[in-house]
């Protein structure tokens, strides 16, 4: 259930032990600033947003991580859009119809190419949305994503895109970085208006 989704997910970053508190208060206010790590760098921003993070150490995991988001969700008897033939033979359920055309189906499944810390943001390319616009597909995105593909700024990422790809760089590379929240607070419609705004699930697995 998503309890239990939430306590994994809390898992993923473990409190500072009593050790690590007492050694900082004893820091010098002279020391340079410790950096935030990447990880929670990212997942702090992007659940900021309104963004749902869900950590998985393996695939075995995010499969069943998968299905009670579904159920979560309700999504049965639905179309899945997916333009990923592995991510589809991995995650299909009976329940779901794959599509590759309709953009109008319940939910959008993909992967991506990089996590950005520094505003929580995910890029993608044609590679996952083919020429596709953000604002033409689902309201609703399930994200699965790996460990090594976060990063720190939107610039190491498309650096990352160009080293990846070499010759054959991908078009059509942009970013999400605005998700939908389970609230009616009117500044963030004001902040986000008229920018494509989706609800987004993103599994995240240790070293994939």
């Amino acid at each position: 259930n998503i309890n239990g989704l939430k306590r994994l997910f809390s898992s993923f970053f473990k409190g500072s032990s009593k050790t690590e508190k007492k050694e900082e208060t004893v820091r010098s206010k002279y020391m340079p600033v410790e950096e935030t790590p990447i990880e929670e760098g990212f997942t702090f921003k992007f659940t900021e947003q309104g963004g749902k993070f869900i950590y998985c150490e393996n695939k075995e995991e995010s499969v069943k991580v998968f299905k009670n988001i579904l159920a979560e969700n309700q999504w049965i008897d639905c179309e899945m859009l997916c333009l990923r033939p592995k991510l589809q033979e991995q995650y299909l359920r009976p329940s779901i119809t794959p599509t590759k055309t309709n953009l109008n189906a319940r939910f959008f499944l993909t992967d991506c190419e990089f996590l950005v810390a520094h505003d929580g943001s995910i890029i993608m390319c044609a590679e996952q949305i083919a020429n596709h616009k953000l604002i033409d597909l689902p309201e609703n995105f399930v994200i699965i994503a790996g460990t090594k593909q976060l990063t720190d700024t939107l610039s190491e990422g498309l650096k990352g895109i160009k080293h990846k790809y070499k010759k054959n760089i991908p078009i059509n590379i942009t970013s999400i970085k605005h998700f939908k929240k389970n609230t009616t607070d009117s500044d963030d419609s004001f902040l986000t208006y008229g920018l494509p705004t989706k609800h987004v699930y993103l599994i995240l697995i240790e070293d994939f």
